[in-house]
C-alpha cells in the first residue's frame, strides 16, 4: 500500500510543484461541474480537464467519476480534498509572509456594471477586498483611482485616459456586443446596418458615447443622438421598436431579458467587443495592490477578442496595435 502523509497525500508527491493542479482539483470538487469550475478559474474547460488528468496520473488515483450528465468525487478524491485545501491555505499563508504583503486595510475596488462574482475568493491568499458600493460610470471610476479614493477599478478606458491620469490597465474581461431588433430574425447583422445610440447626457454616458462614435465612424453604422437615457432599459427597447432597425446593445444592457417582439442578433463584419480593464495607478508602490492586480489578471484571455473580424476602438489599450499604458 502506498504511504500517505497527514494530509492524505502520497509521501512522494511534491505539493509545491503541483499547487496549481491542487487548486483546480478543489474548484472542480466544489462545483462538481467542469464548465462552472473552468469559468471560476478563467481557463478553458478542455484545459481544466487535461490538468485534472495530469494530477490523477501523478497521484496514481482517480479523483472524479465523470459521465455526460454528472461529475462526482471518488472515495479517493473525497479523502484527499481536506488535505488539498489545507496545503493551499498553507501555501497562501507562506506567500503572504514571504512577500511581505501585510496590510491592515482592505484593497478598495470599484466597478461599473460587470464584476467577477469570485473576486474575494481569487485574492484570498493575497489581500482582503472591499468592493465599493458606488456603481459609477467608467470615467468616474478611473478618476477615483487616479485621485486615490479607490485602489483599483473595473471599467472601460482608452489609452488617452491612461496617459492623462497616470494609470495602467490590464485586461480582466470583455463583452461581445450584439444588436437588438424587432421580429424573430436572429441571424447575424452587418455592423454597417446597425444604429448606434448616443445620449445627450455626457456625464453619465461619456464612455458609451465615445465607443459608439468610433464604432459608427469605423464601420458605417448610423449614429443617432437621443436625450432620454435610452442607451439601456425600457427607453432603449422603445427606440428599437420605433426605428424598426437593429440597434447596437449597450454593455449595461448585456444579458438582459428582451421583451416580447424583440430579438438579439449577432453583429458581424466586424464583431464589436467592449473590454473591461482592471485599472490601477502607474508605478503603484503598494505591494498588496500590485499583487491583487497580478492575481486577478493572470492568464486572462477572451475568446474572439483580437481575432480577425473583431473590433475594438483603436485607442482601446487591449487593441492589437495599442502598447502604451497597458501595464
Amino acid at each position: 500500500m502506498r504511504r500517505s502523509d497527514r494530509h492524505g497525500l502520497p509521501l512522494d508527491y511534491d505539493p509545491v510543484v503541483e499547487l496549481r493542479q491542487l487548486r483546480y482539483f478543489v474548484t472542480v470538487a466544489e462545483e462538481l461541474n467542469f464548465g462552472r469550475a473552468a469559468e471560476r478559474l478563467h481557463i478553458a474547460s478542455p484545459s481544466l480537464s487535461q490538468q485534472i488528468k495530469v494530477l490523477e496520473n501523478d497521484l496514481k488515483v482517480r479523483l472524479f467519476e465523470r459521465d455526460r450528465r454528472s461529475v462526482t468525487l471518488t472515495p479517493s478524491g473525497a479523502a484527499l480534498l481536506p488535505g488539498a485545501r489545507a496545503l493551499i491555505a498553507q501555501a497562501d499563508e507562506l506567500r503572504r509572509q514571504a512577500s511581505g504583503l501585510v496590510r491592515s486595510d482592505p484593497v478598495r475596488i470599484g466597478y461599473v456594471k460587470w464584476c467577477p462574482p469570485d473576486l474575494s475568493e481569487r485574492v484570498a491568499g493575497v489581500a482582503r477586498l472591499r468592493v465599493d458600493t458606488w456603481v459609477l460610470p467608467s470615467h468616474t471610476q478611473a478618476a477615483r483611482v487616479a485621485e486615490g479614493s479607490l485602489d483599483v477599478a473595473i471599467c472601460w478606458v482608452q489609452t488617452t485616459d491612461l496617459a492623462e491620469r497616470g494609470l495602467e490597465a490590464r485586461l480582466l474581461g470583455a463583452d461581445r456586443l450584439y444588436a437588438v431588433a424587432t421580429g424573430s430574425d436572429s441571424t447575424p447583422v452587418e455592423a454597417k446596418d446597425t444604429v448606434v445610440l448616443l445620449d445627450a447626457d455626457t456625464a453619465t454616458w461619456s464612455s458609451s458615447n465615445r465607443y459608439g462614435e468610433q464604432f459608427a465612424r469605423d464601420t458605417g453604422a448610423t449614429p443617432l443622438r437621443v436625450d432620454d437615457g435610452g442607451i439601456t432599459g425600457p427607453a432603449f427597447f422603445e427606440h428599437v421598436r420605433t426605428l424598426g432597425r437593429p440597434v447596437l446593445n449597450s454593455p449595461k444592457g448585456q444579458g438582459e431579458s428582451l421583451p416580447a417582439g424583440l430579438v438579439a442578433r449577432p453583429v458581424v463584419n466586424p464583431a464589436p467587443y467592449w473590454t473591461w480593464s482592471l485599472v490601477s495607478r502607474r508605478g503603484e508602490a503598494d505591494q498588496t495592490v500590485q499583487a491583487v492586480v497580478d492575481v486577478l489578471t493572470a492568464g486572462v484571455s477572451v475568446a474572439g477578442l483580437g481575432d480577425e473580424g473583431s473590433w475594438v476602438p483603436e485607442t482601446d489599450p487591449h487593441a492589437p496595435q495599442s502598447v502604451s499604458g497597458t501595464g
